[in-house]
């Protein structure tokens, strides 16, 4: 029986064993942020222009498209999960990009 199948194997045997009683599961408990902030088009467009970013800037740091942040600020359309835990970062001051000067 090869190494993969005897994990498998006993795997499926501590599944029966749990499922009859005589075996407990380890568990962890954690600390789950809350969700982000939501953010209306005319916030998204204050918080760019508070970092004195333009939309194709700004686009680049959220890691998405120009037209993408242009749709968020006319109300188009609204950021995603992650895309508002990133301006949530950048709201609050935890992450401040910074402008880079060309040599």
């Amino acid at each position: 029986m090869s190494a993969v199948s005897q994990k498998i194997q006993k795997g499926l045997e501590e599944i029966v064993e749990y499922t009859q009683g005589k075996r407990t599961l380890r568990t962890k408990l954690i600390d789950l942020p809350e969700p982000p902030l939501e953010y209306r088009a005319e916030e998204i467009r204050q918080i760019r222009e508070k970092g004195d970013y333009s939309q194709g800037v700004f686009a680049i740091i959220l890691n998405v498209s120009k037209r993408t942040v242009q749709s968020w600020e006319s109300g188009a359309r609204s950021p995603s999960h992650s895309a508002l835990r990133l301006l949530e970062i950048i709201d609050k001051g935890i992450y401040c990009p910074s402008k880079m000067k060309k040599f």
